[in-house]
Parts: C-alpha cells; sequence; structure tokens
C-alpha cells in the first residue's frame, strides 16, 4: 500500500476530480467509512455517546458526514464546533436535519458545554485539522485539547478517535504539536501518510487503519514508498515445488558467534531454517562448535581458526573466500565482537575480495567495523543488504541518533542511494531502503522486539529467503514482515514483556502457512 504525503494526497484528490471523483463525494465516501471503522472499533454503538470534535475545514466536513452515519446507526452523536459552517453546507444542514445536538465554541465561553459533553462521552473523535494544520495549536484549539487530555485521564475508558490524522501531527514528518492529543485509533483516509509511521507522531496516532474512500490506486502508481502488509508478502513467499531437493531451496553460508556472543549465531541459522532456507552452514570459531552443535542439529559446520578461544582469526578469511562459490548468500557480523582479531577477520572477509560474492547479509559487529573504514561503501560490493539499527546507522554515518530517528525514512532513503546498497533501518516501524529509491515501511511496533537476539533472527530470515530466489529488496522487505508478525503472535500469546528472540522461532513458519491459506 503506498504512502502518500500531504502534496501528493492533494495531487491524487486533483486527479479524482478530473475522472468524475470530486471532493463532495470523497467527503461522503469518507465520512462513511470512518463511521463504518468506529463502529468496528467501538462494537455495538447503540446509545453510546460519541462527542466529534468539528474543525472549520475538510476535516470537519468528513466528521459531520461520519456524525450523521453514527446518529443513523443508533449513536448518541453531539458535535463540537470550533467555527460556523456556511449556510449552504449540506452536510451541517442534514446533521441539524436531524436535531443532534451541536455547540459551537463561540456560545460556550469557558468551556463548560465541552466539560459537560465529555463528562457523558464514550469516545471522542478528532476531527479539527487532519493533514490540513501544519502551524502551532493555539488560543482556543489548544484549550479544547487540553480539556480532552484531561478528560481521558479521568475517564481512561473513554476512547479517542483521530480522523485521518491527530490534530497537531505532521502528516509528512511526523512532529507533534505538544497539545496533539494520544489516540487510542487513527482511521487515516485512503492512503497512509509518513507522519503516522515516524516517531513522535507514531506514538500519538496509535493503532492505525487505512479507510478506503474509493480513490483508484492507479492514481498512486508512481510513489515508491509503501507499507508492507499481508497481500503484498504473500507474493513474494518462495514457491516450494513438490519435487524440490534441499538445494532447491539455497544455501546459506552464516559467519557469526564469539566467545561472548554464542548465542547470535544460534539465531541467525535458526531465523534462515525458519523460513525454508535448504542447507544452512555455520562458520564459527573452532572451539565454539562444539557448543553450537549441541543446540543447531540441523545445520553444517566449517569451524575456523582462532587467534584465542571463541575469537576468529584474521586468517580465517581465506578460508571463507575459498568456499564462498558453493553458497547463494553470504550472512557475517552476527555475535563476532569487535576485537582487534574480530575488526581484522571482518575486512579481510569483506573489502579485499578478488572475485565477486554472492549476495551479503551485513549485521552488527560488521556494520561496526564498516563504520571505522572510511568510504568503505566504495570498497564493498554493491550486492549487499545492511541491517543496521539506530545505533548502528549512527556510526555508519555520523549522524546523532536523534536526527536519524526524526526523519528515519528519509535517511534510509538517502544513504541507500549514496551508498548503492539496501538498507534495512530496524526499530519501530522498520524502513527497507533500495538504491533506486524505493522503500517500504513496516506497519509495527512492538516493545516486545527490543530485546537482545532479536535482530539477529531477522538477519537469519532474509538471508534464508535471499537463498530461496528473492531480490534483495523484496528479502529484506518480506523478512521484516514474516519478523514483525511473529513478534505480533509471541506479544498476543504472552504480552510484550519477557518475550525473547527465539520465542519468535516457531511462529516463522505458522506465520508463512497463515499467508498462504489466505
Amino acid at each position: 500500500m503506498k504512502i502518500l504525503t500531504t502534496s501528493q494526497m492533494r495531487q491524487v484528490e486533483q486527479e479524482c476530480a478530473k475522472i468524475g471523483l470530486p471532493p463532495s463525494v470523497l467527503m461522503e465516501n469518507a465520512g462513511k467509512a470512518v463511521a463504518e471503522e468506529v463502529r468496528r472499533i467501538l462494537g455495538t454503538i447503540d446509545q453510546q455517546h460519541i462527542l466529534i470534535l468539528i474543525g472549520p475545514g475538510n476535516n470537519g466536513g468528513d466528521g459531520l458526514v461520519a456524525a450523521r452515519h453514527l446518529h443513523d446507526w443508533g449513536a448518541k452523536v453531539s458535535l463540537y464546533l470550533f467555527s460556523q459552517r456556511t449556510p449552504d453546507d449540506p452536510n451541517f444542514n442534514l446533521v441539524q436535519e436531524r436535531g443532534i445536538t451541536c455547540v459551537e465554541v463561540t456560545q460556550d465561553e469557558g468551556l463548560d458545554r465541552l466539560d459537560e459533553l465529555l463528562s457523558s462521552a464514550n469516545a471522542v473523535i478528532d476531527a479539527m485539522f487532519g493533514t490540513g494544520k501544519s502551524r502551532p495549536l493555539r488560543g482556543i484549539f489548544l484549550q479544547a485539547l487540553d480539556r480532552v487530555s484531561r478528560a481521558k485521564k479521568r475517564q481512561p475508558d473513554v476512547h479517542i478517535i483521530a480522523l485521518d490524522l491527530p490534530s497537531g501531527l505532521n502528516a509528512d514528518t511526523g512532529a507533534v504539536d505538544p497539545a496533539c492529543l494520544y489516540a487510542d485509533n487513527t482511521i487515516t483516509l485512503g492512503f497512509p501518510k509518513p507522519g503516522l509511521l515516524n516517531p513522535p507522531g507514531a506514538e500519538r496516532a496509535g493503532k492505525v487503519t487505512v479507510a478506503d474512500i474509493g480513490i483508484p490506486t492507479y492514481l498512486a502508481e508512481q510513489v515508491n514508498k509503501e507499507v508492507t502488509n499481508s497481500d503484498w508478502a504473500k507474493l513474494f513467499l518462495p514457491e516450494r515445488p513438490l519435487e524440490a531437493n534441499k538445494g532447491s531451496f539455497g544455501r546459506v553460508l552464516v559467519v557469526a558467534g564469539s566467545i561472548n556472543y554464542i548465542g547470535a549465531a544460534y539465531l541467525a541459522c535458526s531465523g534462515a531454517l525458519r523460513v525454508g532456507a535448504g542447507l544452512v552452514t555455520l562458520a564459527t570459531a573452532h572451539s565454539l562448535q562444539p557448543i553450537l552443535a549441541s543446540k543447531l542439529t540441523e545445520v553444517t559446520y566449517l569451524p575456523l581458526p582462532e587467534s584465542a578461544p571463541g575469537i576468529i582469526s584474521p586468517e580465517a578469511a581465506r578460508l571463507i573466500h575459498q568456499e564462498l562459490s558453493h553458497y547463494n548468500v553470504l550472512l557475517l557480523g552476527c555475535g563476532l565482537g569487535q576485537s582487534q582479531s574480530a575488526i581484522r577477520f571482518i575486512q579481510a572477509a569483506l573489502l579485499r575480495l578478488k572475485l565477486e560474492p554472492p549476495p551479503l547479509v551485513l549485521d552488527a559487529d560488521a556494520l561496526n567495523t564498516l563504520a571505522k573504514t572510511p568510504k568503505w561503501w566504495q570498497q564493498l560490493t554493491d550486492n549487499a543488504i545492511l541491517t543496521p539499527h539506530p545505533g548502528e546507522m549512527a556510526r555508519l554515518t555520523g549522524l546523532p541518533i536523534d536526527k536519524i530517528q526524526s526523519d528515519r525514512a528519509g535517511i534510509a532513503k538517502r544513504m541507500a542511494v549514496e551508498w548503492h546498497k539496501i538498507i534495512v533501518l530496524k526499530g519501530a516501524y522498520t524502513v527497507i531502503a533500495a538504491p533506486d529509491g524505493q522503500s517500504r515501511i513496516s506497519p509495527i511496533a512492538n516493545p516486545g522486539l527490543a530485546s537482545g537476539g532479536t535482530g539477529d533472527v531477522l538477519s537469519g530470515v532474509i538471508t534464508g529467503l535471499v537463498a530461496q530466489g528473492l531480490s534483495l529488496f523484496d528479502a529484506a522487505a518480506c523478512g521484516v514482515f514474516l519478523h514483525g508478525e511473529a513478534g505480533e503472535m509471541v506479544k498476543a500469546r504472552l504480552g510484550d514483556a519477557g518475550m525473547i528472540a527465539s520465542d519468535l522461532l516457531p511462529e516463522l513458519p505458522l506465520v508463512i502457512k497463515q499467508l498462504k491459506e489466505g
């Protein structure tokens, strides 16, 4: 599903008008779609008191249409208007014909009526500004949102729903006005907006759903930023022919682990196996091989020479180079550590290749080593996926972490183009960016995934998909989706506290199974 900026959305709406979908039709579609989603969110709405904050522009118009439908379905609807609607406003006239309670802010000195309506509301719908407000919230708007926030603290069960965007959230960047509400749900119209998938806006939006308002999808086909979803991921799952053998599903070489990070090797290899890779070989320090063999019974091994117990020697790079031609993909970096020996090994393995290597997936200590190497991207093959978390991305770019987090999609896209590599910027709403300008964003933010080892699983998942023939960009995006959905399954079963990386492994085949079964 495409992600549209404010200007792109405006352009699409202009194109709609040219094909017989004027703003009045889109507003009717939007209001009804919002009402239907509100009904789904709240369950039965008969006699529930729903307060709708009606702004002065089109967002307010959408709210008026939603109010009419909710009223007709049995809800007790009240409207709080922040400006007078014009006499020829058909949606306001239809609301008045139904006798729906309307309170104008100009008639509510001290906001006493607003407080009264809030005290009896089961749900509050923010239809004040949507994408149309970029200036700071001031005056009566600031005061009203403050009253809603205070009411929510007094009555935690009051459900706050934002129409298109929480007012005060920048649709393009995710920047928020301090008065912006923390919505339980945001019903965004037509297409997702970037600000809903970037902090801090994502934190204010709550659960985001996209309402179909009748815009033909082909009008946005030129947009190169998308959000991953199950319909998309299903198209890219590797085929599993009945006559297959293990060679049909690719050969993976994983170079991982050190004396302090033995588990990283286990998690990375298991991630590749659990998404269907045919054969996985673990290249690790010689003394660690017996330990890992007791845990990883399905992989083969390439024991590597050591410079110290559990630390791979730089001399091992020659052995890796000799073996590369036998594999479809190389994953390197998980748990290798940052000893001088490990750094020299990583540099030799990655930057002194005489022949074109198979595709690379680089994580963790491979990235930390590259960050210490001037102009590393000019020495590294372009046939590579990098999977940094924000701290590693900061080291690779030289930018502060808060700068990266403030523009995750923009920075990932810019660096993918500059470095000529696929970038997977991990974290809440993981961004996948390609050198050709394409990008995808995961809709998942799961605090349960913020624990050691989950990134190793993700690297293994992506590697396993590359081995099975997916392009680097599709493997990265599909891997992020499968990993995120596995996390959601664990969260549904265990909650988001106490989830550990190995919990994801048995869920991965189940995610794939569910996708295939529709």
